[in-house]
């Protein structure tokens, strides 16, 4: 046995889980802790942040780029109601995160002390497993169980640590048991019988569709295969981007407001639809009268969210391996050449989009100045609002280039804590965060840790000064803009004031000689964080959850109505049935 406090003991018990950093902010009822990470801050490595919230939103995001554990921690009451979004954030994206929360030392507990508050019931929702300790040897043992639940469960884990417990000194040797991350991979075949009918289905159909979630995330060229081999156009759900290389002419990005209009022109015209690795919220609201086949490796999620024609229980790159054994192909229909002449069309009418800057800088310009500096091992962090419709349409998504975003809870603020992420477990790698002004603002201050660390992360604001999501929310309800409009700032100004490079850019020529500075930064081999502030037009971006641009469904006004809205014209931006009609 070895003497040592249980704070120790608990920092090595997540290095022999191979966590190498830690986010958070001590304080009086967590300082012990801390102080067990201070013993072994050689292998255990911790971030200062400015606020909790983003501690635990860039640990969430550690677990989404490396699939290993995001460690953060907070104090008793403030410190520790603040992880709750970052920690949200991770239990609805179904990662592993754990949270070390501190609480009033034992003997003042039940006194109604300073910030003394019963916290467990605070975390029951957000963590299947949620404890407090009551002894000094538990410590060591209740957080490797923490880390295997949060693995187990694939969600959040919290522990709770009265600070005199922490910092008594225990016998403490180890765990001889393995620290096991991921149960082996019990890959589930499809059956034969289910083959048979998704090719007889397939068979049957004129327009096929492919559409594919996180699911096939180790199948891109199985993928690849599949689509080229039975002529199918490809759709992916938007944290699937990049699955199917995004320069491939048979991928039309995804369906929705983030999406594109090949995206929803081929879901609204297809007859069939293969549904593999997703549990897509929004397919309820798809159309009825097509035949929609599902694969999902989780039982639970068959029939979810639309009543499938035929069900595959299987692994999706099992099940599309098992679909090229098969030998079944389709030659090219005229579907999928109108299809892949309606993406070529639309990325033409983005890059045109992209180089207008006659009113003002537009978003789809900024994004462009990102795509052609990118590296082809770029690491993305999108935020949540009108920069992430803007990031999935553009970005390049066609070599080893990654991202994360919030996509199911949705926060605001996640840009810049994900990119700060990124830039500790990629050192190596270009790292961009892209938000807007208004998610930028919320976490800003954090610029000071990306400074602090050394952490070279180019961070871009598409500055609008306003809540550009909701503004469209807004105006298709027909409300009135209140709320919404935002007070600007010189946020390149701001991040030089912190110590970080900055630029401010108002048109393409400002924007293309700051790019060329960030590159020579990059070169010289800065570590000091950029902050890109493009000033841009308060544009309301295209709306491709809802495209009446189709004639045969559509009567002339409705159409003339919405290509005025967004400057879609009909001669460069045909109707994906018009197209149907010329290939065939």
């Amino acid at each position: 046995m070895t003497k040592m406090t249980a704070g120790r003991a608990l920092a090595q018990v997540l290095i022999k889980w191979q966590v190498d950093h830690l986010y958070g902010i001590p304080a009086d009822s967590i300082n012990n802790t801390v102080e067990g990470f201070y013993d072994e801050r050689e292998q255990l490595k911790y971030i200062q942040v400015r606020h909790e919230e983003v501690g635990a939103l860039a640990a969430s995001a550690d677990a989404k780029y490396t699939g290993k554990i995001g460690v953060c921690f907070g104090s008793a009451g403030p410190g520790g109601v603040h992880l709750l979004n970052g920690l949200y954030e991770a239990k609805m994206d179904h990662v592993p995160v754990l949270a070390i929360v501190g609480q009033s030392a034992t003997n003042i507990m039940n006194t109604s002390f300073f910030q003394e508050m019963n916290q467990d019931p605070i975390f029951a929702d957000v963590a299947p497993f949620h404890r407090q300790a009551t002894n000094a040897e538990q410590i060591p043992y209740l957080v490797d169980q923490a880390i295997r639940a949060a693995y187990a469960n694939k969600s959040v884990s919290v522990v709770i640590l009265p600070d005199d417990l922490s910092g008594q000194e225990i016998d403490f040797h180890g765990f001889e048991t393995q620290a096991i991350a991921q149960k082996p991979a019990n890959l589930l075949k499809p059956t034969q019988e289910a083959m048979q009918q998704v090719v007889q289905a397939l068979e049957q159909a004129q327009r096929p569709l492919l559409w594919i979630g996180r699911g096939a995330k180790n199948a891109r060229d199985l993928v690849v295969q599949v689509s080229e081999k039975l002529s199918l156009p490809v759709l992916s759900t938007v944290p699937a981007t990049g699955i199917m290389p995004t320069d491939h002419p048979n991928f039309m990005g995804s369906k929705g407001r983030l999406g594109t209009k090949p995206g929803y022109e081929v879901a609204s015209a297809c007859d069939l639809i293969l549904f593999v690795g997703t549990n897509y919220p929004f397919a309820r609201f798809l159309p009825q009268n097509i035949t929609f086949i599902q694969v999902n490796n989780n039982l639970a999620d068959l029939g979810k969210q639309y009543d499938a024609n035929v069900t595959v229980l299987a692994d999706s790159a099992e099940f599309l391996q098992a679909l090229l054994d098969t030998g079944y192909q389709r030659e090219p229909s005229a579907f999928l050449k109108a299809a892949q002449q309606d993406k070529r069309n639309w990325d033409q009418w983005l890059l045109e989009l992209s180089q207008d800057d006659a009113q003002g800088l537009r978003a789809e310009g900024v994004i462009q100045a990102i795509k052609d500096n990118s590296t082809n091992n770029a690491v993305y962090s999108l935020d949540v609002g009108n920069n992430t419709e803007w990031s999935i349409r553009q970005l390049p998504f066609d070599q080893q280039q990654s991202f994360t975003m919030s996509p199911w809870y949705g926060t605001m603020g996640f840009g810049l804590p994900g990119g700060m992420a990124a830039q500790l477990n990629y050192p190596n790698q270009q790292i961009w965060s892209i938000s807007g002004d208004g998610g930028f603002a919320m976490v800003m201050p954090d610029l000071l840790t990306e400074v602090k660390y050394q952490l070279p992360v180019i961070n871009v604001v598409l500055a609008n000064n306003s809540f550009g999501y909701i503004e469209h929310e807004k105006i298709q309800n027909q409300q009135s803009m209140y709320g919404i409009n935002l007070l600007g700032a010189d946020w390149g100004a701001v991040a030089q004031g912190m110590g970080a490079h900055g630029f401010t850019v108002r048109n393409l020529a400002e924007l293309k000689q700051a790019m060329h500075q960030i590159n020579e930064l990059q070169k010289q081999g800065s570590h000091l964080p950029i902050a890109l502030d493009a000033h841009i037009q308060n544009i309301d971006p295209i709306d491709t959850s809802f495209i009446p641009v189709n004639e045969d469904l559509f009567d002339q006004p409705t159409i003339d109505q919405y290509r005025t809205r967004y400057d879609l014209p009909a001669d460069s931006q045909p109707s994906l049935q018009t197209l149907i009609k010329q290939f065939s």
